[in-house]
């Protein structure tokens, strides 16, 4: 019997070849991630030192931190987390990133999200690396365990294959896939499982697409999600890489709890109505075509990226937004903005009447612009909950950058194929 690549990257994180699915084990993860925010890192340095006595921790290079969070205000209070922050990683001579955009952006940029390691972090959207045929997992309150032991205990997770073909239609993308996905198998559909994506069509996708994609997972109860290494992501780790790496690959013969056949061409734009994104609350777009929104955001940690950016423009260039219609805009890293501003992405975005932000989570948990009581917002943030980008009596819908950017000319939801 053969095994999944995640089966194999956790085996080599538990220093053995490979193991099974189910199996409980104590992992050494390559590299432990966290973003500053109040009430998770301070806390979690403060009971390192109290409870634990660590001082400065052992292999600071297996520590990193990112200051994405709380950037957008420059008061007292944003300093005083952030310096928390620096005093902590100045000390324990941990790498701390600051001022370059989304961390989990930023993961792969500075070449952490290697083929083969093993990544964890508190929060889940670090499944992301799983473009780069890296395994990420977002385990929550057990990173504080990782932080003080160097390892954490986990059951390997299972997998379902999602078997790719075909090619995305003009005016669809990755975020169209995974609601397409959602509403077929639920909300739950891959519980404590991990999504490995394969076939023709996962080949035809660009790294872009794929770090949405796999960004997404737990919306469907799974832990993580994952791209067998290919040609495409293995030029990209060659450019980045900061340490050498061994990429793994699924056996052909390796077992998954089941097989979900996609064809990318014959997926259509999907808008997730308010409240999550469970099954029920998706919709094709043609469903709730005329809704009106006053905000659309297009950006996050599964979203901003080039591809996105360059979606946006190509739906609004020589166009004007509807009027009182806010949009923002907010690239996932400064190099994405750099980027976007060479090929002249962002005077297009500007001159359609967009706003266009330095990289920052702050716009995706509302607390750049939040919304007020009564708006309706068309996003490609990450969550759509009551109060996720400001008052709970605000409405989020959640689409791609294409439908964003063409409801935000008409001041209503519509189809961006009837733009594109």
């Amino acid at each position: 019997m053969g095994f999944t690549i995640t089966e194999k990257i956790m085996g080599r994180a538990a220093g053995v070849n490979s193991i099974s699915a189910g199996t409980n084990a104590q992992f050494r993860p390559d590299y432990m991630i966290a973003y500053d925010f109040p009430g998770y890192t301070d806390i979690m340095f403060q009971q390192m030192q109290d409870d634990f006595g660590i001082v400065k921790v052992l292999d600071p290079e297996r520590y990193v931190l990112f200051i994405d969070h709380m950037t957008t205000r420059s008061n007292d209070r944003e300093q005083q987390v952030h310096d928390v922050t620096r005093e902590w990683g100045a000390r324990n001579g941990v790498a701390v990133h600051e001022g370059l955009g989304i961390g989990h952006q930023l993961t792969a940029e500075l070449g952490y999200a290697l083929p083969g390691k093993f990544l964890v972090h508190f929060d889940g959207h670090v499944s992301g690396v799983g473009a780069f045929g890296a395994l990420g997992w977002g385990v929550r309150k057990d990173l504080l365990e990782a932080w003080v032991s160097g390892g954490v205990y986990l059951d390997v997770p299972a997998s379902t294959r999602f078997w790719l073909d075909g090619t995305f239609q003009p005016g669809v993308d990755n975020r169209d896939l995974l609601h397409s996905i959602i509403s077929t198998i639920g909300a739950d559909g891959c519980a404590h499982q991990v999504m490995e994506y394969g076939g023709p069509g996962a080949q035809t996708m660009s790294i872009d697409r794929r770090q949405g994609l796999c960004a997404m997972a737990m919306f469907t109860g799974a832990v993580s999600a994952i791209f067998n290494p290919d040609e495409l992501s293995l030029e990209y780790s060659s450019r980045v890489a900061r340490t050498d790496y061994d990429p793994l690959y699924s056996d052909p013969d390796a077992q998954y709890v089941s097989t979900v056949n996609v064809n990318l061409s014959d997926l259509s734009p999907q808008v997730v109505m308010p409240g999550s994104a469970k099954a029920s609350n998706t919709k094709s777009v043609g469903d709730l075509a005329g809704t009106p929104v006053q905000h659309a955001y297009i950006g996050s940690c599964a979203s901003g990226r080039i591809e996105e950016i360059r979606a946006a423009a190509s739906i609004l260039k020589g166009k004007k937004i509807a009027t009182g219609l806010r949009l923002n805009v907010v690239p996932t890293s400064e190099s994405i903005y750099q980027q976007a501003a060479k090929e002249g992405l962002l005077d297009i975005l500007t001159e359609a009447g967009a706003h266009v932000a330095k990289s920052s989570c702050d716009f995706c948990f509302g607390y750049a612009a939040p919304l007020q009581d009564g708006d309706k917002c068309i996003s490609t943030g990450v969550l759509n909950i009551s109060g996720r980008m400001g008052s709970v009596d605000a409405e989020i819908y959640m689409a791609s950058a294409y439908t964003v950017a063409a409801s935000a000319l008409a001041g209503r939801i519509v189809d961006p194929r009837e733009v594109v």
